[in-house]
């Protein structure tokens, strides 16, 4: 008896843990169901990162420790690498998570999503939060929240759905570089929502 509520237990927190958390905002998953192509776009304007009052405050912290290595002048350049890395990490790690992950769990190009098509429908990933994570002894995961909203490509007021992944825990590999980390967040992302369509094709 005591074993099988133990067993019982270790299944609700890893339910709590690793289980999809989303709300479908506007519209509903069968909207989709004969949609096989989109045209994918990101949007990160005004996100927040955890613990901060905003992203750039976020930064500054961040790009001060770094300079106070330096005596203040940043002299080994890790501040101006911090700041430019996490920029371009959106668009050389995040997004090609995001996209690879997709496209490959539909082995039979079921669905495909592409940045720069001419698909009738578009697919736009607006970042919310981040918690980029850390690595020290262990990694530990990066975490996004983002609200992924399908509408006709031509007319944008036309939204087939709007759900919200609240907290997508990161896909943990060998993640020491913060930006991989946060990829592995939109590898988890992908999933979640893939798993949602393949319930409807």
């Amino acid at each position: 008896m005591k074993k099988t509520t133990v067993l019982f237990f270790l299944f609700l927190v890893s339910t709590v843990s690793f289980g999809q958390r989303f709300d479908i905002l506007s519209g509903q998953l069968e909207n989709l169901k004969e949609i096989s192509e989109y045209n994918i776009t990101f949007d990160y304007k005004d996100l927040q990162v955890n613990g901060f009052d905003s992203e750039q405050a976020y930064l500054d912290e961040k790009i001060e420790k770094r300079k106070n290595y330096d005596n203040g002048k940043d002299l080994s350049g890790k501040a101006e690498k911090f700041e430019k890395d996490w920029y371009a990490d959106r668009q050389n790690k995040y997004e090609p998570a995001f996209i690879d992950y997709f496209n490959k769990r539909f082995e039979n190009g079921e669905i495909i999503v592409g940045k720069n098509s001419e698909a009738k429908y578009t697919m736009s990933i607006k970042t919310l939060w981040i918690y980029p994570g850390y690595e020290l002894a262990q990694v530990e995961p990066a975490k996004i929240s983002a609200v992924i909203t399908i509408s006709e490509t031509a007319n944008p007021s036309n939204i087939l759905l709007a759900i919200k992944f609240d907290k997508s825990i990161g896909i943990v590999k060998d993640h020491r570089e913060q930006g991989d980390r946060i990829a592995g967040a939109y590898e988890r992302l992908a999933k979640n929502f893939v798993i949602q369509l393949k319930r409807i094709i």
